[in-house]
């Protein structure tokens, strides 16, 4: 980072938008919460990229911008940990899960002819 600290009503707002997520995370899972603090997090970029290219670079505006992005970032990460890998259960089906999705499908196996209705033992 720069010399230059964020301005301090930006590292208050990330601050909140942490606390918020964590918070959101308890209720609502940690994707919806993550989703929402990257929504907030990339406003608040835009805003500031918008300033630098108003007012230059010699403002506090170049250091609340790499704040931002360093706050994304470790958001997304956070986001991309929890998700990996995660097994699903279906519902109402004992033993059976379903992949997390980006996997490939794979198809069931076949298990042989099957009588219709009849019982094997005539």
């Amino acid at each position: 980072m720069d010399t230059q600290a964020a301005a301090d009503d930006v590292t208050d707002a990330i601050a909140q938008i942490e606390m918020h997520r964590q918070e959101s995370a308890k209720v609502a899972g940690l994707a919806t919460a993550c989703n929402e603090a990257l929504r907030k997090l990339h406003e608040m970029l835009h805003q500031e990229q918008d300033a630098v290219q108003r007012h230059g670079a010699g403002t506090r505006h170049p250091a609340n911008v790499e704040a931002l992005t360093a706050a994304i970032d470790r958001v997304k990460n956070l986001a991309g940990a929890g998700s990996k890998g995660a097994r699903v259960p279906m519902q109402g089906h004992g033993q059976k899960w379903v992949a997390p999705l980006g996997t490939p499908h794979q198809p069931p196996r076949n298990r042989g002819r099957r009588t219709m209705g009849r019982r094997g033992d005539r």
